[in-house]
């Protein structure tokens, strides 16, 4: 199976904190990846996300910004997933988003409403979800993108 390393991107809130890893649990990938946090979610969305994924034998790595995400994973394919800016559309039941390359994969997933800073855009690939007419949200967005990637 593929390596996938989810990175929840840019948040305050701690129920999306919460749910980004609730579906790592359902997937059951070994590691989430918190950039950016603030606010409440620095507050207690970290510490309830981290016991959710720590019962299950789970990782959370927390780090302040996502450059250092993309140093700390080096080597990996980095996706950020934006609709504003996105170079490519994938279908991610369709299998052609993966294939050509078993290189790990690092999906940035935006936890806020402001877009990606042109920064953080030249950190990685920009991407959507085709077929998707309206920003669906990172937690949509990520149950979307890694069931299609680990089916």
């Amino acid at each position: 199976m593929r390596k996938v390393i989810p990175v929840i991107h840019n948040t305050s809130s701690v129920q999306r904190l919460v749910d980004m890893a609730r579906i790592v649990l359902s997937m059951n990938i070994d590691l989430l990846v918190a950039t950016k946090v603030y606010g409440a979610a620095a507050q207690s969305g970290i510490a309830e996300a981290f016991r959710l994924l720590l019962k299950a034998g789970k990782g959370l790595v927390v780090l302040p910004e996502l450059k250092d995400a993309v140093e700390t994973y080096d080597g990996m394919q980095v996706f950020l997933v934006d609709k504003e800016h996105a170079a490519e559309l994938v279908d991610p039941l369709s299998g052609d988003f993966v294939t050509g390359s078993s290189s790990p994969l690092m999906l940035v997933f935006n936890g806020s409403d402001t877009p990606f800073s042109p920064q953080e855009l030249s950190l990685g690939k920009p991407i959507y979800i085709k077929g998707l007419s309206y920003r669906a949200g990172s937690t949509a967005e990520a149950s979307l993108l890694l069931y299609g990637i680990l089916r």
